[in-house]
């Protein structure tokens, strides 16, 4: 029961203190309503140009970072091949070296079986 009432207490002093808020701002303002009013009907008409110029910017820089983005994926994919062709040709040179003889070593020759003699 006192939660409810601490709520009530809460939402009520809101409202007193955004009352005199608004009073105070009223008494204290620099400008005449009129001049205060015709301020935020400038601001208001700018809105749809801000937006629009907001998102022309926003439109730029998305592109702009695509662009960086396919440049980068580029040249991943450009070192990525030449790696793998450097390791394909290290392995066939490995490969060659191991099936070469050695130069001080006979051939080896079959040996038979001597069951089936």
């Amino acid at each position: 029961m006192s939660d409810n009432r601490s709520g009530g207490l809460f939402v009520g002093g809101l409202f007193v203190g955004a009352a005199i808020g608004a009073v105070t701002g009223l008494l204290l303002a620099p400008k005449t309503g009129q001049e205060t009013r015709k301020l935020l009907k400038k601001s208001a008409d700018a809105l749809p140009e801000l937006a629009e110029d907001l998102s022309t910017t926003v439109q730029l820089q998305a592109d702009r970072l695509s662009e960086s983005a396919l440049r980068s994926w580029d040249e991943t994919l450009f070192r990525l091949r030449e790696a793998l062709v450097a390791g394909i040709e290290a392995s066939q040179r490995q490969r060659q070296q191991l099936e070469q003889p050695e130069p001080n070593k006979p051939p080896s020759v079959p040996q038979q079986d001597s069951s089936t003699v």
